[in-house]
């Protein structure tokens, strides 16, 4: 199953489709001179450079569908005429999506009646229950 590995989310003046696709991958590395997950581990633990905010959310942008000038003309407006902490979680929550996935994006292959596959390993297994259930009481 393909990933979109898009994010919408309520930023700025309005609500936004963000995501980083391989092309806006590459150009965040080049951009923020480390690797995709070493830019989120910056923002994460505090390391962050203000070109990691601001280059995620502009490349977000864009690979949500957005024209690279409006996207550049909104992070020069609402990213970088603001404190850089206004915008971390964002930066966080468009690269978290790009890289381990979106929290509403669906995983799992389609089953009839339209249900998903699960992911977990303990519901499809086959082994017996590792506690038997309270017997009722009398």
């Amino acid at each position: 199953m393909s990933r979109s590995a898009e994010i919408t989310l309520d930023w700025a003046d309005g609500t936004y489709l963000f995501a980083l696709k391989w092309g806006q991958l590459g150009e965040l590395q080049e951009k923020c001179d480390a690797g995709p997950y070493v830019v989120l581990g910056r923002l994460a633990d505090g390391s962050w450079k203000v070109g990691d905010i601001s280059d995620t959310i502009r490349l977000g942008l864009i690979g949500g569908g957005m024209a690279p000038a409006a996207a550049l003309k909104k992070v020069r407006a609402y990213v970088e005429d603001r404190p850089p902490f206004e915008n971390l979680q964002h930066a966080q929550a468009i690269l978290s999506a790009a890289l381990l996935g979106a929290p509403e994006e669906r995983t799992g292959k389609p089953r009839a009646g339209g249900r998903r596959a699960t992911r977990s390993r303990a519901e499809r297994s086959a082994s017996p229950e590792s506690t038997a259930p309270e017997p009722p009481s009398a």
